[in-house]
């Protein structure tokens, strides 16, 4: 084992491990939290021979388990527990998982004995170069939208021939995607606000911010801290920086942002594209960015038309192909490559996602609209619906939600702890719209009841649309639990 020089700095030291093959040995290194992203940062930091502290709330037994079976301790306990631990460690090093906030004891003891705090993503970027050759990353944020778009962005990168592979808040931690056998071309890494407040180095090939709402507000404190954070996603980038033409903060973040020399600004919308934008041209989307004669000219990327035909033609997922084509142009795609990505793609689960027919009556599952920005876009994109809405507003005013689909709504069904706000938005925005509230206590009966409601105010034609704009955990779960129950309520409705 190493024995640190105590002339040398934690911050020195930590300074100087930017490589896979840097020595690691005897750091001691304390990582904060123990869920998936925690193992994977403990199981890499073993690996290197750091000598690896896991702390959290809790954890299942199975895990803990893990923990000192890949040679780690484990110490559980509140906040003042988890920094008495690390301090007890001797931390030169504390790596944190998404959704601890800056302020927690250990990490604010840290930062006053000048002990480096990274996140997965930033000690990822360090060691990305364990198989040899470091991938090229493709990183990817915004308030909706960036799960879809990864997805995309990867489909299309491995249709082009490249060795592309999905992580980040994706679910599969971006140090599993490194340390894997063989290595990649190409890394899409989808980015939380969490995992961007502690990036610092990484230089990805091209970036995208989706769009912007208010979310998160809770962990970041205020609209500018959260798009302070997301705006790091731009920070360093060497091709291409996407951004929504629509959306005018993600062009001042790429207008603010400090680039490697030489890379654009590549803007997408769903009008007309301009030079150096992709867009949609009498049903066409087109790419006038990534070609020669691009002021004169335009590529033929695909149609709304073929989007339709595999259910990716609503509004707001055609801004996410459209985003995901940028990204994959800028790593060299070709077109027809694209194209071919498309025409075999499907959206994951939960995401506008038709469940049934009753009589005339759609059902889609739009549980993943977990907030007012995303379900916003989710209304859009169908002319008259009965919404089912509700749950953990996390303190997000929906009276603009209410108000921009009042003319859409057919009816609304309210489910969940929060509907007091959306009451009140209803009552000011659209008081002529009949509501129905589930007041049902136990889970099970809350879709069921749900549908039924729903019913009562659909009427042939119409689409009866969970687009909550409110996280789910008051009743349910996860999204995900709230989306299945919808449709197996649906299913047992008859549809």
């Amino acid at each position: 084992m190493a024995v640190p020089d105590e002339r040398v700095s934690p911050a020195e030291r930590v300074a100087g491990l930017t490589s896979w093959s840097a020595d690691w040995r005897g750091l001691r290194v304390a990582v904060l939290g123990a869920g998936v992203t925690g193992f994977s940062v403990a199981d890499t930091l073993v690996e290197l021979g750091c000598d690896v502290l896991v702390t959290g709330a809790g954890a299942a037994a199975d895990r803990i388990e893990l923990i000192d079976v890949i040679g780690a301790r484990f110490v559980a306990g509140d906040e003042a527990a988890q920094a008495a631990a690390v301090r007890e460690h001797g931390a030169e090093l504390v790596v944190v998982s998404p959704g601890y906030h800056p302020d927690v004891p250990a990490l604010a003891e840290a930062a006053a004995a000048g002990i480096p705090v990274l996140g997965d993503v930033e000690l990822a970027w360090r060691l990305r170069d364990k198989e040899g050759a470091p991938a090229e990353w493709i990183a990817i944020t915004g308030t909706n939208g960036k799960t879809t778009t990864t997805q995309l962005a990867t489909a299309m990168l491995q249709a082009g021939g490249l060795r592309a592979r999905a992580c980040g808040n994706i679910g599969s931690p971006v140090l599993d995607a490194i340390r894997e056998p063989g290595g990649h071309d190409v890394l899409v890494v989808e980015l939380s606000s969490y995992q961007l407040h502690w990036v610092n180095l990484v230089s990805p090939l091209a970036s995208v911010c989706l769009n912007i709402a208010d979310d998160h507000l809770d962990w970041h404190g205020s609209r500018e801290a959260y798009i302070a954070a997301k705006a790091h996603v731009y920070e360093r980038t060497r091709v291409a920086c996407v951004y929504n033409v629509d959306d005018p903060v993600t062009m001042r973040m790429v207008e603010d942002a400090d680039v490697v020399e030489g890379a654009r600004a590549v803007g997408f919308t769903l009008g007309v594209p301009a030079v150096s934008e992709l867009g949609v041209v009498d049903g066409i989307l087109a790419d006038r960015a990534f070609l020669d004669d691009r002021r004169r000219s335009a590529l033929e990327l695909t149609t709304v038309e073929d989007l339709a035909e595999h259910g990716l033609a609503a509004p707001h997922v055609v801004q996410d192909v459209l985003a995901a084509a940028a990204l994959a142009r800028a790593a060299g795609v070709p077109p027809v490559a694209i194209r071919d990505a498309l025409r075999s793609f499907e959206l994951d689960a939960h995401r506008i996602q038709p469940v049934g027919e009753i009589d005339g009556v759609r059902f889609v599952d739009d549980s993943k609209a977990t907030n007012p920005h995303a379900a916003t876009a989710s209304l859009g994109a169908f002319e008259r619906v009965v919404w089912v809405a509700g749950g953990l507003t996390k303190g997000v005013d929906v009276a603009p939600l209410v108000e921009a689909a009042a003319g859409r709504l057919a009816g609304v069904v309210l489910i969940g702890a929060d509907r007091s706000a959306f009451l009140a938005a209803l009552g000011r925005h659209a008081p002529d719209v009949p509501v129905a509230e589930v007041t049902a206590g136990e889970t099970d009966r809350v879709m069921p009841d749900a549908v039924a409601a729903a019913l009562d105010l659909a009427a042939p034609g119409d689409v009866v649309l969970l687009a909550p704009a409110a996280a789910s955990m008051d009743q349910f779960t996860d999204y995900a639990d709230r989306g299945r129950r919808f449709a197996e309520a649906v299913r047992a409705a008859g549809g």
